[in-house]
């Protein structure tokens, strides 16, 4: 049933690229070599792959352009919209009013919150932030998770990583004593037991909890109206999801 999910999914895009005119636009799009399952480096294609790379490029073909992923860090999205060197942000980055002060954000797309996780000889049931009072923990610089953290009070000391392995990496080691990241992230990191000196703590409720959108330059509109019309026809014919169970992540909605 996956192979054939698959197969629609390959045989969806491939009929998408057809349709894009051979001189459409091509616009720049940022996107990160760390958020697997969301965005990742492919090291046998050297290119950006994942779901939002996927969805972002089925954008473009019901839109009429064409795109060019450029990787860069989580932290320098921003500022490199708002500088021009990119036209769109194709990230696992939620839509927050913080952020909106600086940039325009599509409809939303896909939602979630942060996971947890502890090395694996900590087996705890945490449930919240207060549990892992007095601790030092991690999370990745740039995003909601740091900063609601930070203001929280809680920790002896929340250190900021670059990426979200890292903080796998830091956890596994025993250098502090929880991270935080996107839940879904995590999940696909830890799948089969890839890293067995950690583990996802699934008692735990997220408290920062968001939507993922495609970032745009603010007053952008005409682009902005391209994108929310293109991804609204997609997740009308279901090609959201498709993209979504390619990567294995559940659709919205779904137990």
């Amino acid at each position: 049933m996956r192979i054939r999910t698959l197969i629609q999914a390959a045989a969806a895009m491939a009929a998408l690229a057809a349709a894009v005119p051979a001189s459409a636009e091509v616009l720049k799009v940022g996107s990160t070599p760390t958020g697997v399952p969301f965005t990742f480096l492919d090291t046998k294609t050297n290119t950006i792959q994942g779901i939002m790379v996927d969805l972002i490029g089925a954008v473009g073909q019901e839109a009429g352009f064409e795109v060019q992923i450029e990787p860069m860090a989580f932290s320098t999205l921003i500022a490199s919209l708002t500088s021009n060197k990119i036209d769109l942000i194709a990230a696992a980055m939620f839509i927050s009013p913080k952020r909106q002060e600086v940039i325009d954000f599509s409809a939303p797309i896909y939602t979630y919150g942060e996971g947890l996780i502890v090395p694996k000889d900590d087996t705890r049931d945490y449930t919240t932030l207060a549990d892992l009072k007095g601790l030092t923990v991690g999370a990745q610089v740039g995003t909601t998770f740091v900063d609601a953290l930070q203001s929280s009070g809680l920790f002896a000391e929340v250190k900021a990583y670059d990426t979200i392995p890292d903080i796998l990496r830091d956890v596994n080691a025993g250098r502090i004593a929880a991270g935080f990241a996107d839940y879904p992230i995590l999940a696909y990191n830890l799948k089969d037991g890839a890293i067995p000196g950690v583990r996802l703590v699934e008692s735990y409720k997220p408290t920062s909890i968001g939507s993922v959108g495609i970032g745009l330059r603010k007053g952008d509109q005409a682009l902005r109206d391209k994108v929310d019309a293109a991804l609204a026809k997609l997740k009308a014919d279901g090609s959201i999801d498709r993209i979504l169970a390619k990567w294995g992540v559940k659709p919205q909605g779904a137990s």
